[in-house]
């Protein structure tokens, strides 16, 4: 059976990110990763080396995140593996699930998704931060996304607070609407919630500004993914309400990061009752339906979205929710977007202590 590249995977073909591959030296990782598969003699052994390699990308990206934080080699190379790995013809039998099973891990094991996990210890605070991979790639190619950027600054960052210590802890999530119908964030964050004393979603926003997101809505608007796929409609069935709710202490935030920040507390609404959809500036009124989160209607509003619900599920009161970056038009200026997001998981830490 032929094996077809996804669209994403073949932009990973193009000039500009070729050129971001050779320059951040990512690129070895694929000659490196082929050798391996190719000497891999049964399932088992394939799902090492897809292992040890999504790993080892993982932690590159995160050691190389000092100083100028660029996103994109992780979203590049793994887009390379990934085209890698579909079309490998393994000398044994390669079910089709198997091979899918082989795709995901590499998906988790690049994303930080399967090292979300804390040591012990009764004095530490749990920080979860999410961000997202580069998106609208064929409008600029060589984008980043500033959310990626600070996930890969922050993974294990360590600071005092009170008699305690922050430890911080992250993931990097796609931009495709089917990884969220398929459970990738409940696969990451479910666990997370009852470990983690607070867990903040990130995406990239509006420029020049920092929007604390308060109300999240389970509707989505028809947005484009990094594969083409547009959907529309109710994220989650049946008994999942329309809305959820920051917990983040979005105030103490605002006054960390500064004039940038604004506590966006804007939805699109369906007034029960009613067919059209209204703007409400102060949140949802009782009963309607979702239209617009504070986050929109695309996958940053989804994430903040599953994450809260995540959080009410598991009955628990920790701040989780959501905040949007300050569109950047390169990695040159990442740096102060990332310096904000330092001071809102300080601001975050702070409250706990």
């Amino acid at each position: 059976m032929h094996h077809d590249t996804t669209p994403e995977e073949d932009r990973a073909g193009l000039d500009v990110p070729r050129r971001i591959l050779e320059r951040s030296g990512f690129g070895a990782a694929v000659p490196l990763f082929a050798a391996d598969l190719n000497d891999a003699a049964d399932h088992a052994a394939a799902r090492q080396a897809v292992a040890a390699h999504a790993s080892r990308l993982w932690t590159e990206a995160v050691r190389t995140g000092a100083g100028t934080v660029d996103d994109r080699p992780l979203y590049w190379a793994r887009l390379r593996l990934a085209a890698r790995l579909r079309a490998w013809r393994p000398a044994f039998d390669l079910s089709e699930q198997d091979r899918a099973d082989l795709l995901h891990l590499l998906e988790t094991a690049s994303r930080g998704v399967t090292e979300l996990f804390f040591p012990p210890g009764e004095r530490l605070l749990r920080i979860v931060v999410t961000g997202f991979d580069p998106f609208r790639l064929d409008e600029d190619p060589a984008c980043a996304n500033p959310s990626g950027a600070a996930a890969l600054d922050l993974n294990g960052l360590t600071f005092p607070v009170g008699g305690r210590t922050a430890v911080v802890r992250t993931a990097v999530f796609p931009v495709r609407w089917d990884d969220f119908d398929a459970g990738l964030v409940e696969e990451a964050l479910g666990r997370v919630h009852g470990e983690a004393d607070a867990v903040l979603t990130l995406s990239r926003g509006r420029p020049d500004r920092f929007d604390l997101e308060v109300w999240n809505g389970v509707w989505r608007g028809g947005g484009t993914d990094n594969l083409g796929v547009s959907r529309t409609g109710r994220a989650l069935p049946g008994d999942a309400p329309e809305w959820t709710r920051s917990t983040l202490p979005v105030r103490e935030i605002a006054e960390r990061i500064g004039a940038q920040a604004v506590v966006n507390t804007e939805v699109t609404e369906v007034p029960a009752g009613g067919t059209d959809p209204v703007v409400r500036p102060g949140g949802p009124t009782p009963g309607s339906a979702a239209r617009r989160g504070g986050g929109g209607d695309y996958l940053s509003n989804e994430i903040a979205y599953r994450n809260t619900l995540l959080r009410d599920r598991a009955g628990t009161s920790v701040p989780a929710g959501h905040v949007h970056l300050p569109l950047t038009r390169s990695v040159d200026e990442h740096a102060p977007v990332l310096a904000g997001v330092r001071e809102a998981v300080a601001a975050v830490a702070a409250t706990l202590a």
